[in-house]
């Protein structure tokens, strides 16, 4: 069974997109809505990494002894100003997708193996995860045309 490898990324992309979002509100602590929501979304990926956890105990994670392509890095640092908040932004949302589809597919195990821990921690967590992005998705919206067009 190699669940436990999912498991693993999971496990370890929710604790980059926590970090990442950390990075960002404090980077951006000027912008109070990114500075405020950013934290409580960042709390939201530890909670994940907690429910989650006795689901790895009980089947284990694992990496991959293969050369990752694609993989879950926290943002280590902001860039400055409204265009740096855009591309930070852009950045989340990419990560928040990445891990998106993560539980997309430890859905699909979890429906294999008809594990209902599994299903009721992966529909917690996805749920949050879309409200995540939605919430990305808003705020480069709002962003874009202010930064793009307007400021120079």
């Amino acid at each position: 069974m190699l669940l436990p490898v999912y498991l693993g990324l999971m496990t370890e992309s929710e604790r980059a997109l926590g970090q990442s979002f950390r990075t960002v509100a404090s980077g951006h602590a000027a912008e109070a809505d990114v500075f405020h929501l950013a934290g409580t979304l960042a709390k939201q990926c530890d909670a994940h990494g907690q429910v989650l956890a006795p689901i790895v105990e009980r089947y284990g994670a694992a990496e991959v002894a293969e050369p990752q392509r694609l993989h879950a890095t926290a943002l280590a640092e902001t860039r400055p100003g409204a265009l740096g908040l855009l591309r930070d932004l852009h950045d989340l949302f990419l990560l928040a997708s990445f891990v998106n589809l993560g539980w997309t597919i430890l859905r699909q195990a979890g429906q294999a193996l008809r594990d209902d821990e599994l299903l009721e921690v992966v529909s917690t967590c996805a749920r949050q995860t879309e409200q995540q992005l939605e919430w990305l998705n808003t705020r480069v919206k709002e962003a874009a045309p202010q930064t793009l067009v307007v400021a120079s």
